[in-house]
């Protein structure tokens, strides 16, 4: 058996290694805070949705 790797085997351990990069992104990413602006707009979303259903529809 010889040391070098096949193209296959090359190919494999490359989008191994790309799959850990992007997994490691996208937790530490998943990991931050929501902006407070996005959390503003959902509190905005509720409670539109909330006078909606309470029956204080507003015509838009």
């Amino acid at each position: 058996m010889t040391k070098h790797m096949t193209r296959k085997q090359l190919n494999s351990r490359v989008v191994d290694e790309i799959d850990r990069n992007l997994r490691q992104a996208f937790d530490d990413m998943a990991q931050q805070p929501v902006p407070d602006r996005f959390t503003d707009l959902l509190a905005q979303l509720k409670a539109a949705e909330d006078k909606k259903n309470s029956g204080g529809q507003q015509d838009a």
